[in-house]
Formats: C-alpha cells, sequence, structure tokens
C-alpha cells in the first residue's frame, strides 16, 4: 500500500502544501524543562547522545510539546570526531574539549575503521525514533560539514578566529587535504548509516562557513559538501538534503547549485528579497526567524513571521530559525511560534 508523502518533503521538492512544514534548529534541548531533568540524571553529554533510549526521548520531548512537522535527530556534529578515535569531551558551560591535531601525527592516529560500529548507538536512536515518531513526522538526520568539524578538531573547541585551521590549511596543504578526504569519507558513512536506519531527510550544518572567502571557500565548504552530497544521492536518489552554509550571503546561491542540495536553509542576516528572488528560483529555501526574536515574543515575533512568510511563502519554503534555539527561550513563545505559522495558508503561484 502506497503512504502519503509527508509534509516536509513535499515542501522541499515544490509540491503544493496546505500550510508551511516547521522545525527548529536545536529544538530538543536546554529551553525545555523535562530535557534539563532528562540531562541532570544522564550524566555527561556524551553518555545521553550515546544512550538510544535516552537520545529517543529528548527528540520526543518538542514533538510532544509542539507537534512539529519534523524531528531532528538529538545527537552532536562531534561524534564524527570521537568515531574516528580523537579525544572528544563536553564540560558544563565551556562546550566541546578535544584533543587538538596539528601535525602528521595526529593525522595518523585517526580510523575510519571501526567508527559505524562506534556510533552504532545513534542508528539505534534512529532506528527507535523511525517507529516511535507520529506517523506523519519526518525524521531529521544530520552531520556537521567538514570544515566546521575540522575547526574544532585542530582548534581544539569552539574558536572566534580559527587561527590554526587557517594556518594547518595554509602551511601543510598535503596534511589539511588528507583530514578533509578523511572527513568526507566519515560523513557520507555516517549520513547513510542515519538513512538506512530511518531518517528520511538530511541536514548538513556548515555553521563556520563564513570564515572563509574565495578559493578557501570553495575549496573547503563547496567542494567537500559537493562530493557528500554526490555520494548519498548516488546511494539515495530521492533523499532530500538540506545544505546550511551559515552566514555565507551571497555565497548562498553559488553553494546551492554546484553542491546540489535540495534547500539551504538561511541565518537571519539574509535578507529577504535576496531569499525570495535570487535562491529561491533555484532551491527550497528554510529560514530564518532570529532566535532573540522568539525569546522576545509579543508583536515583534507576530510582524517578523508575517513578513518571513510573506517574502518566501509562494516558494519552495520551511519555516526555521536563522540558526538553534537558545536556552532562554520561554516555551509559551515556541507554542505561540506553533499558532501562528499554522495560522497562515501558503500563498499560490
Amino acid at each position: 500500500m502506497r503512504t502519503e508523502e509527508k509534509l516536509l518533503p513535499r515542501a522541499l521538492r515544490g509540491a503544493v502544501v496546505d500550510r508551511h512544514p516547521l522545525w527548529l534548529m536545536r529544538q530538543a534541548g536546554r529551553y525545555l524543562p523535562e530535557y534539563r531533568e532528562l540531562r541532570a540524571k544522564a550524566g555527561g553529554f556524551l553518555d545521553l547522545c550515546f544512550t538510544p533510549a535516552l537520545a529517543t526521548e529528548v527528540t520526543l520531548q518538542p514533538i510532544r510539546r509542539f507537534g512539529f512537522d519534523a524531528a531532528i535527530l538529538f545527537s552532536d556534529i562531534l561524534v564524527v570526531p570521537w568515531g574516528l578515535n580523537q579525544k572528544v569531551g563536553f564540560q558544563e558551560g565551556e562546550g566541546p574539549k578535544l584533543d587538538p591535531i596539528r601535525d602528521a601525527a595526529g593525522l595518523a592516529a585517526l580510523s575510519l575503521d571501526g567508527m559505524i560500529e562506534r556510533l552504532a548507538p545513534v542508528y539505534e536512536t534512529v532506528g527507535r525514533l523511525k517507529q516511535d515518531l507520529p506517523p506523519e513526522t519526518t525524521l531529521i538526520g544530520f552531520a556537521g560539514a567538514p570544515w566546521t568539524v575540522a575547526t574544532y578538531m585542530i582548534e581544539g573547541g569552539s574558536s572566534r578566529t580559527f587561527e590554526h585551521s587557517r594556518r594547518f590549511a595554509a602551511e601543510d596543504k598535503v596534511g589539511f587535504e588528507t583530514l578533509m578526504a578523511l572527513l568526507v569519507e566519515a560523513t557520507v558513512a555516517h549520513l547513510d548509516a542515519q538513512v538506512r536506519a530511518g531518517a528520511e531527510v538530511i541536514q548538513l550544518f556548515d555553521s563556520w562557513a563564513s570564515a572563509l572567502e574565495g578559493e578557501a571557500f570553495e575549496r573547503w565548504v563547496v567542494a567537500p559538501a559537493k562530493r557528500i552530497v554526490a555520494a548519498l544521492k548516488e546511494k539515495h536518489p530521492k533523499l532530500p538534503i538540506i545544505g546550511f552554509p551559515r552566514a555565507s550571503g551571497a555565497h548562498y546561491l553559488g553553494y546551492a547549485k554546484a553542491t546540489g542540495v535540495d534547500a539551504v536553509s538561511i541565518d537571519q542576516d539574509m535578507p529577504l528579497a535576496f531569499a525570495r528572488d535570487v535562491l529561491q528560483p533555484s532551491v527550497a529555501v528554510q529560514g530564518n526567524l532570529d532566535p532573540l526574536v522568539l525569546v522576545a515574543g509579543g508583536q515583534a515575533l507576530e510582524t517578523r513571521v508575517r513578513a518571513i512568510t510573506d517574502a518566501l511563502g509562494r516558494g519552495r519554503f520551511v519555516f526555521n530559525l536563522g540558526h538553534g534555539i537558545v536556552p532562554q527561550t520561554p516555551p509559551e513563545h515556541v507554542a505561540k511560534l506553533v499558532d501562528l505559522v499554522r495560522a497562515i495558508k501558503p500563498a499560490r503561484g
């Protein structure tokens, strides 16, 4: 028996929809009291990610509360370096900490062998979610793009300047290319395993894409994404893939055309007119509410929701934030957002 295609994939491919699909990046997380309660019992952050029963529960929490049209797997982009044998940890209030890789010895310690087995709990979570989610809810898998993941691996954590990553790329081009090639292969394997376990849409997060310009952007953001998309499409031809080269401005169109993604997720700084007139004719657009407007709520939220849907609602469009939801977000504001978006009927033509 043929089942009806779900709302999110339908919107991504440009089908006529009776309402705009809605989900939020980081919709499972610290703004929810039920998440904070579970997190306190789970031990470390990676323990939470690698315990399928808990990761499944966290993923389901915002679906139960708000009825989003998609659930995104609760995990982290840094499970890939961990799977490649890099030491990764998370310290409360400080973010991720990794043993930095900046030379040939560090590269030699990385290995794709056994990564899928080490990350098996993640794929078990996907399988559980496939069974437990409401039938109309799309399951999104994800990974970090190679450039963004590489910066964490090289810097040893978050960075504002990416000094070590830039130096590595400039001073040891062969070594950096080796790392990026490994990350492309690892990312394809990780995403393929998620799809085989039940993920229906994939998002590729390149959170630090804006750190690169010109030839470096083409080489370390566009080219790896193109290889990942091509490899996944070869295995799963109908798989919708969303790319998020955050804060890349005018580079978005070239990224979309060159990589072959089905949609781009746009940050809150993207002008709506550019998204409508330049991007939407070529690719579906997802975004781009400022997470802090969601925190503010009230009239500011209503006004911005209307502006986004008025600008983008006639084309291929998914409502989302311009980046991840922030911990200080009142859950009642999220409920209001859902009501606002659901009340707006898509314009035709």
